[in-house]
């Protein structure tokens, strides 16, 4: 256990995710970016003995890139699995990183993976591939960034167990920056006011607000010897946002609470 990465569990998740593991229930993990749900992938991976594979998805990811293709080797053609059918027959921990950005047919190749039959028909093979029993399938996808873009069908999501993430309360979040990054807890402090205040300016309409990890990585800069005004305006500021005006704006909210 003192292997760990660190994890702040805030609402019973990792019982959960435990649970859904041992029942062999897929497991949609819903949230903004860079809340927490990837590094709590990765800690119940390690919790549990599993190994984890994770696919970033995309507009490209396809199904075949998950399932395998067959390639030129030398003078044959031989097939190499992808890595969903190695998470399969090997019993990992398949993490699906932003479902909701990979191509349909991605949606459709997993679903025998997400009811009762926990398998994969490999169309070019011929064969159909039964889940190893420690196989286990979690995706997550961020609902604010989506809604009016690309949605996962209530037939896709309901083929899951979910969670919800959301940035932690203050108290909480300033631990999980003192553990990151090993700032005070005054620095740290002054830096969850500032990203709570800039998400609650909704009037400037940003695509995303401050996430938990750009708080990290600003807070990693200061414990560096970065200067503080500094390291806020480029680990949080500038990733925020290119319009020239909001971005003053923000640059001179974070020197002024600073």
């Amino acid at each position: 256990m003192e292997n760990l990465p660190f994890y702040q569990e805030i609402n019973n998740e990792a019982e959960i995710f435990e649970h859904a593991w041992r029942n062999k229930l897929p497991l949609l993990l819903k949230g903004p970016t860079g809340c927490g749900k990837s590094r709590f992938v990765e800690f119940m991976a390690e919790k549990l003995g599993q190994r984890l594979i994770t696919i970033s998805c995309h507009e490209e990811t396809s199904a075949t890139d998950l399932i395998g293709r067959y390639i030129i080797k030398g003078a044959e053609t031989v097939w190499v699995d992808g890595p969903m059918t190695t998470a399969i027959k090997e019993g990992a921990i398949l993490y699906l990183d932003e479902l909701a950005e990979a191509r349909p047919d991605v949606v459709v190749a997993i679903h025998s993976l997400t009811d009762h039959r926990r398998e994969l028909f490999i169309d070019k093979l011929g064969e159909t591939i039964k889940a190893d029993p420690n196989f286990m399938l979690v995706a997550s996808f961020n609902p604010g960034y989506q809604k009016g873009f690309k949605e996962l069908k209530p037939s896709t999501r309901q083929r899951f167990i979910a969670l919800s993430f959301h940035y932690p309360e203050a108290k909480t979040e300033t631990h999980i920056l003192e553990k990151e990054s090993g700032i005070d807890h005054s620095n740290a402090k002054k830096i969850v006011a500032i990203g709570n205040k800039i998400r609650n300016l909704t009037e400037l309409g940003l695509a995303e607000t401050v996430s938990t990890r750009l708080l990290v990585d600003a807070s990693i800069l200061i414990h560096s010897g970065l200067g503080k005004r500094q390291s806020m305006h480029v680990a949080v500021v500038e990733p925020l946002t290119d319009d020239e005006h909001t971005t003053t704006s923000l640059k001179d909210l974070c020197d002024l609470m600073i």
